[in-house]
């Protein structure tokens, strides 16, 4: 399961990084660490020892716009608002207190924190804010999300932000995703290249020390909503996967996220831990779908691709391939149970079947003109039913999961084989429509809302003809009708609910109609913790941040809200 995590993470920044976000997110989040042991063990009760999964030595960089910075989003560096996409909660508070959009989504104001400092003792204010905000717009290479405001001190507590266009849409990444810097420090630097060794911030830590192989952050004294309770955190590298789940069963750490074994019974194994498996990544079998711009295969026939989706046994996948540790889909793409409330209420079925029906299969094939040959594989005008499904080469969960589908498919009459290959070649079929099908899972956006999934893998404007790089929707589906809704929900306000599901009706009934992307299921993401160590984890009643300790800001946000047992 850990491979399949991984990508997810990958998938996310690729996305937020291609088409939404100018905020950046943590790609690798590189436990190191120092402290004052040279132990990893995590004895000292109020220092959570943390795993990421990460291997090898660590470059100092805490820039949290470098690509190749270590982490420090969330802890260090402070974002104005807490956005999360696992919850549709209020944004939390953190350097603003306060925004509001105008009646067309063209400005954005917002009233900052007062009494904040940055953890050299200079005031925060007004001036850091613009200072971030412009700063992204004189780097193209910060930009990647097209920002394209116009960011005004008012006075030392509130900033605007105006807009050419209604930008409604934008509000997660600019309030959650953006992270704001001292200008008294940054003015001048190179954003881009500027190796931060010694970082300051108005977060909740502070760097303490760095060695190579672990780093420790101590809580910031000064922080403007008091020193959290966990007073360490202490990332370390470990070898691999295997030395992350031998450091569990030792006790020398206390949160990591990736396999163990028999993962389903976490607590009865490992004494004092407890795990919790949260659905983000929407896995699916993508198709090249559209043959006006270019795909081929049988794979562009909407009956081929609706046959597939009626012909898996999911249950039986997700036993084989994912500990069972995946969960329900819709197959409106709307993420469960988190964003259920957005389902159109014309959708007769909200949730992917659990098992085949072979009976829906042949139906819909032999309404599209399929038969089936002497070999019980179906045909049409004499070219037999046969499908390559790409996965790179490695990625154990995904390629057992690709047998066992294939399997189900030829059941049922559906020839189906598995093309490995490496990571960049996978990809590089992907983007340019060389593939009929693959493997992969669609990530969440900014926020837990459907408008950020539907525009990256379904606008027009993010699609491209066979051939070219497409940057986000690589199925190239194409509808006008989706399009437009798109474009309608980008200008309207996020309270109008009633023109919103509108909108999500439109394009949820096209795209479950065609499906260029199979649902298969909702792949988990499964983090063990140290429950008897510290109190306040997130659960699956209060999930108020994704609590993988790769994820920031929301790690963060669960830093700040654990509190030591004293044991």
């Amino acid at each position: 399961m850990f491979l399949r995590t991984a990508r997810g993470r990958r998938a996310s920044v690729a996305i937020s990084a291609g088409v939404a976000a100018i905020g950046l997110a943590l790609t690798a989040c590189a436990p190191a660490g120092g402290g004052t042991s040279a132990s990893t063990g995590s004895s000292d009760a109020t220092t959570l020892v943390a795993y990421t999964g990460q291997s090898g030595d660590y470059q100092i960089n805490f820039n949290p716009y470098s690509p190749t910075k270590i982490g420090g989003l969330g802890t260090i560096y402070e974002s104005l608002f807490f956005v999360t996409n696992v919850n549709t909660d209020p944004y939390v508070p953190l350097l603003a207190t306060e925004y509001a959009w105008n009646d067309d989504g063209t400005q954005l104001d917002i009233t900052l924190r007062e009494g904040v400092t940055w953890s050299d003792g200079e005031a925060f204010d007004a001036d850091d804010v613009v200072f971030t905000f412009q700063m992204i717009l004189d780097n193209p290479a910060l930009n990647t999300g097209g920002f394209a405001g116009t960011p005004a001190k008012v006075d030392a507590t509130h900033v605007t932000i105006t807009f050419d266009e209604p930008a409604f849409v934008t509000g997660p990444e600019l309030l959650g995703k953006t992270f704001i810097v001292p200008e008294h420090i940054w003015n001048g630097i190179d954003p881009t290249a500027e190796v931060m060794a010694e970082p300051v911030g108005t977060g909740p830590y502070l760097l303490a020390d760095f060695k190579p192989q672990a780093f420790t952050l101590t809580a910031n004294e000064d922080y403007w909503d008091g020193a959290p309770a966990v007073e360490n955190v202490r990332y370390l590298s470990l070898s691999g996967n295997t030395a992350g789940a031998d450091a569990l069963a030792a006790g020398t750490i206390d949160w990591q996220t990736g396999p163990v074994p028999d993962i389903q019974n976490v607590s009865e194994n490992y004494p004092g831990y407890d795990a919790i498996t949260i659905g983000q990544n929407q896995m699916a079998l993508l198709t090249c779908s559209n043959a006006d711009l270019g795909c081929e295969g049988p794979q562009t026939d909407p009956a081929v691709r609706q046959a597939i989706y009626y012909a898996l046994d999911r249950e039986q996948v997700n036993s084989l391939a994912f500990q069972n540790t995946a969960s329900d889909m819709s197959p409106t793409f709307a993420l469960l149970p988190a964003q259920e409330q957005f389902i159109s209420d014309d959708i007769d079925e909200t949730t992917v079947p659990e098992t085949a029906d072979a009976a829906k299969v042949d139906e819909i094939l032999t309404g599209a003109g399929y038969e089936k040959g002497a070999d019980g594989i179906y045909a049409k005008d004499g070219v037999a039913l046969n499908l390559t499904i790409e996965v790179v080469t490695g990625w154990t969960d995904y390629i057992t999961a690709i047998d066992t589908m294939s399997q189900q498919l030829k059941a049922v009459g559906i020839g189906v084989t598995a093309s490995q290959s490496s990571w960049n070649e996978w990809t590089d079929k992907k983007s340019k429509g060389t593939y009929q099908l693959a493997i992969d899972s669609l990530g969440q956006g900014a926020a837990s809302d459907p408008y950020y999934l539907y525009n990256n893998f379904f606008s027009s404007a993010n699609t491209a003809p066979v051939g070219e790089a497409a940057p986000v929707n690589v199925s190239r589906f194409s509808d006008p009708a989706v399009d437009e809704a798109l474009a309608v929900l980008k200008a309207t306000n996020p309270e109008d609910t009633a023109t919103r599901q509108e909108q999500f009706d439109i394009i949820q009934a096209a795209i479950v109609e065609d499906m260029p992307y199979i649902p298969i299921l909702t792949g988990g993401t499964t983090s063990e913790f140290n429950a008897e160590k510290f109190t306040g984890w997130p659960t699956e009643d209060d999930l108020y941040a994704f609590p993988a300790i790769w994820a920031s800001p929301d790690n963060a946000q669960v830093f700040k809200a654990l509190e030591p047992t004293g044991e």
